[in-house]
């Protein structure tokens, strides 16, 4: 058995927790087929009843899948989702969790990543990242520093930390895989400072070294963006969507030891010690900004103060 089919294995019999006779829905698009065919194999082998379709790759991350696969989705016990671009932060994702189905999103997901992942440890990931969840839980204020110049300070008072656990066992249950983070969503409008996006970011890519990225941030939105041809790329995609795209929707702090900066956020997010802010959408971490687009940006050695505690420095997470 290569690793791919072990790796997926794995994500269905220890992550999702599949059961004999489960109806397996299988998401994806014409670049992710390698990963949706093991997928689907490793269903068969565990007992389930897959279903695999295939949609076109979407245009960016949190775009709404097709309606008649949003339908199948509220229909299925688990729903795997390897797909080009996020779809963790929809609709479609949202009704099927209501529903009852076990989904596990995959965006950017690749053969190296999911044999790297499903290696890790979930359940330390999942003890770490729900205690960061509930210390962020019972916290009001955030502030966020780095080297590269990151200073940046939010209200978090009211909000529901999250746990990324990788453990999803439960109907209307959802995360990604790989999974490892702690994370919610600021109070809108709280948000103030600069952000220096120094590691990779969403729909951008791995940023190379001495590369940033700068947010110039105020009332809880994005004001400006910095940084060469990147950063005009960048500032596209969020105004491609309005002025909601420039919300800021997300703190997370990544819990996974496997997890390496690759360029795919969806790995890099996840790394341990790294911090994450995203513009966008914030519907699915208990925010109010609905918009078809959820873009994460990774700091490097951030140091993270929880009512003025340091709670991650150097790399390690002190609770």
């Amino acid at each position: 058995m290569n690793q791919l089919q072990e790796a997926s294995r794995i994500a269905l019999r220890e992550c999702l927790k599949l059961r004999k006779g489960e109806n397996v829905l299988i998401v994806t698009d014409p670049l992710r087929m390698d990963i949706a065919d093991a997928l689907f194999s490793a269903s068969l082998e565990l007992g389930g009843k897959p279903l695999l379709i295939q949609m076109p790759v979407g245009q960016r991350d949190g775009e709404e899948p097709p309606e008649p696969v949003a339908e199948m989705m509220r229909k299925a016990d688990v729903v795997m989702a390897p797909t080009t671009k996020s779809v963790t932060h929809t609709a479609a994702r949202r009704n099927a969790c209501k529903a009852g189905a076990r989904i596990a999103t995959l965006p950017g997901i690749t053969r190296t990543i999911m044999s790297r992942g499903m290696r890790a440890d979930y359940r330390s990931i999942s003890r770490l990242s729900q205690k960061l969840a509930s210390l962020l839980t019972d916290a009001s204020h955030v502030r966020v520093t780095t080297p590269a110049g990151t200073d940046i300070e939010m209200s978090i008072k009211g909000r529901k930390g999250l746990a990324d656990t990788g453990l999803i066992h439960t109907p209307g249950e959802y995360c990604n895989l790989p999974a490892g983070e702690a994370y919610l969503s600021p109070l809108e409008g709280t948000a103030c400072g600069t952000v220096v996006i120094d590691g990779s970011m969403a729909g951008i890519g791995k940023l190379s070294k001495g590369e940033t990225i700068t947010f110039r941030v105020d009332s809880g939105s994005v004001r400006s963006v910095s940084g060469g041809e990147k950063a005009k790329q960048l500032l596209k995609l969020m105004n491609s969507v309005g002025e909601k795209g420039r919300n800021i929707a997300e703190l997370g702090i990544g819990t996974n030891d496997k997890a390496r900066v690759s360029g795919v956020v969806l790995e890099d997010e996840k790394v341990l010690g790294t911090v994450h802010i995203a513009v966008g959408n914030n519907l699915s971490m208990g925010g109010s900004v609905d918009v078809p687009l959820h873009l994460d940006g990774i700091l490097m050695n951030p140091t993270v103060e929880v009512d003025g505690r340091v709670i991650l420095k150097d790399k390690k997470i002190r609770i």
